[in-house]
């Protein structure tokens, strides 16, 4: 029903106008100049090419879907559950993240810690005392001390805008650990050594960088003395004033004095032992250049997806599935699932005959196929139906007459 022109007056709302009297003033809570929840790498990774590791490896496990399901006797997918685990895993997991975000939050803090804890701040019933209980908003914690059947975890509290500190039960909590912890996160693994070599170049590189001449003067005089060592440290000194108070840094020696300069390079095996380390942490990740730029190809692809994403996401779906479903809630066939399109590493040559081969095969229906693609349904009844569309339909059985049956004089 279409509102009138004194309705629409009488009911508008503007977002700078309408603030007479102020609803909110009164507390809102601290304020920071960047976002409170983020997470924040450590070791100093963020200083070092792991992070563009770690973005892209989370980027590619957020972008498969993670459902909360039911499924048949067989272990197949049957239908998506509409539940408050459901909403925060596809839709919203808390006020500040949507469930994407909140997957790659997951998976970024899990590979820079090893080991990540998936909180539910917000359920339906209170998990200590009852199972029946569903969540409602969810938070990345970070772990800081392990007890026998309890973690404490620092999780940031919405309410309070601040990180707080809070004991809570194993059985509640879904504690994911890296499945490649023994080759990023273990003491003395690649990645750590990588991560102290790449540490030592930024010292090294900070250095030659620091503005210094690094020069050495020769003066006409053996220093063996402390009245000589005296004289060449006034000496040295002249000549740092002369540099620094003059506008184009030029200074004067005496004739019999010798200027050597030392910075030039210093040759070592530094980064040749990054490159190596880079290229075993690559071999040991499943991981290539090409993913990390965009030119990899459908089997490089693949080969990535099922060696580096699926164990984490097997890991993420496995530990909700055991913390946040009950026994109960898993014999009604209830589970969560990850669901990857099959569509997305295809060029676009090949889709038609793709196409052609799921619907010829009845695979999936055209309507299937056609939301895969990014297009409307088709409203056409055959288009929800799995029927090869090369074949023609077989008649109704129930129009046919049946054939009469032959008789003795027909037969002579």
């Amino acid at each position: 029903m279409e509102m009138s022109f004194g309705s629409r007056l009488a009911h508008a709302w503007n977002a700078f106008f309408n603030r007479d009297p102020p609803r909110y003033y009164q507390s809102l809570g601290p304020s920071y100049s960047y976002r409170p929840d983020r997470p924040f790498f450590t070791r100093g990774n963020e200083r070092s090419i792991i992070t563009s590791i770690y973005n892209r490896i989370a980027l590619d496990a957020a972008s498969i879907a993670i459902q909360h399901v039911r499924v048949d006797d067989s272990g197949r997918f049957k239908e998506v559950i509409n539940s408050g685990l459901n909403d925060c895993l596809t839709l919203e997991a808390n006020v500040d993240q949507t469930g994407r975000a909140f997957i790659q939050d997951a998976v970024m803090s899990m590979l820079d810690e090893g080991v990540v804890a998936l909180v539910p701040v917000d359920t339906t019933l209170d998990p200590e005392l009852t199972g029946g209980w569903d969540v409602t908003s969810m938070r990345t914690g970070k772990v800081l001390d392990w007890y026998p059947k309890h973690v404490q975890v620092r999780v940031y509290n919405e309410r309070s805008g601040e990180k707080e500190d809070i004991v809570l039960p194993k059985s509640t909590v879904a504690i994911i650990e890296n499945p490649f912890y023994s080759v990023m996160n273990a003491p003395n693994s690649t990645l750590q050594r990588l991560i102290r070599k790449l540490n030592i170049l930024d010292a090294i590189d900070e250095q030659s960088g620091s503005g210094k001449l690094n020069l050495i003067i020769q003066l006409p005089y053996v220093i063996k003395t402390s009245a000589r060592r005296q004289q060449a440290e006034e000496r040295r000194k002249d000549i740092e004033e002369q540099l620094a108070s003059s506008k184009y840094g030029v200074a004067y020696t005496d004739g019999t004095e010798h200027v050597l300069q030392l910075n030039r390079p210093i040759d070592n095996n530094l980064m040749s032992q990054i490159e190596y380390l880079t290229s075993m942490l690559f071999s040991q990740l499943g991981l290539t250049q090409a993913i990390l730029d965009g030119s990899a190809d459908e089997k490089t692809m693949t080969n990535y997806l099922s060696r580096v994403i699926e164990p984490i996401l097997s890991a993420l779906v496995d530990e909700m599935k055991r913390k946040f479903l009950t026994k109960t809630a898993r014999t009604q066939n209830q589970s969560i699932l990850f669901f990857r399109s099959p569509f997305k590493l295809v060029p676009i040559g090949n889709v038609a005959e793709i196409v052609d081969k799921f619907t010829r095969n009845e695979v999936m229906t055209s309507n299937e196929i056609r939301q895969e693609l990014g297009m409307k349904p088709s409203k056409d009844p055959k288009a929800d139906q799995l029927r090869n569309s090369n074949i023609s339909e077989p008649k109704d059985s129930g129009n046919q007459t049946p054939p009469e049956t032959p008789t003795e004089q027909d037969e002579t």
